[in-house]
């Protein structure tokens, strides 16, 4: 351990440079990273205020709907814990949640993929986790789509989560895959990633005990900010 952390294992992140994930060519680094202090708002604010969440952000189904309609797809609850290196958990946190539709298609401008919108879904929601790290989402399972990798590259099924924590630096990034996706597998970005360990840490596991009998599955996917078991972070490798 040192200054009471875990020792980070770098050896499981992808480098930054996979020429087979094509952006990566001209978004990795050209020259050595370079250190500094982080400032005062950086590790201060800006402060997320908990009472700005509405009861059904977490219930990604119905909080883009119009009165009476819900989001087309098969439901699914995504559960889990946020929890540190050793295991404790963290709680009060803002977990946030984006994702493509039951198609395959966001919600975006710049979509290029042909699948239809569904006018019912927004694709984003947010809650924050219970005093044992617990978080909970209903939406609706997301489909596979096309991306202008190579000449017939696609992404597997995934869902993007955001933790937040008590200050502005404090943002993690990762994605969740879901268990018996072979699309998983043929990712060029899942194969950045060096570790098959780390690979395994993002696919959520099915959960049949929780399943919502006629509603929906679940798939649970616990999140670790740091240390050997930590979560694979899109936006800092070595988590917080």
């Amino acid at each position: 351990m040192t200054n009471g952390y875990t020792a980070r294992d770098r050896a499981w992140h992808p480098p930054a440079l996979t020429p087979l994930y094509k952006t990566s060519v001209a978004r990795s680094p050209r020259f050595a990273p370079l250190g500094h202090a982080t400032s005062a708002s950086e590790e201060t604010g800006p402060v997320f205020g908990h009472d700005i969440l509405g009861p059904m952000d977490n219930d990604l189904i119905t909080n883009f709907a119009a009165p009476g309609e819900m989001a087309i797809g098969p439901r699914i609850v995504v559960q889990g814990h946020v929890r540190d290196e050793f295991g404790r958990p963290v709680p009060h946190t803002l977990v946030e949640v984006w994702q493509a539709n039951a198609g395959g298609r966001y919600r975006h401008k710049k979509e290029g993929y042909l699948a239809p919108l569904d006018p019912n879904f927004g694709g984003c929601g947010r809650c924050i986790t219970d005093e044992n790290g617990f978080y909970e989402f209903l939406t609706v399972k997301p489909g596979p789509y096309p991306w202008p990798n190579g000449p017939d590259d696609w992404r597997p099924a995934h869902i993007h989560l955001s933790v937040f924590g008590h200050s502005f630096a404090q943002r993690l990034i990762t994605q969740l895959y879901f268990e018996g996706d072979p699309m998983i597998w043929q990712c060029p970005i899942v194969g950045t990633i060096p570790s098959k360990e780390a690979i395994e840490g993002l696919i959520a596991r099915l959960d049949r005990a929780n399943s919502l009998p006629m509603n929906a599955l679940c798939y649970q996917f616990d999140i670790t900010l740091r240390g050997r078991r930590q979560t694979m972070f899109e936006n800092r490798p070595e988590g917080l």
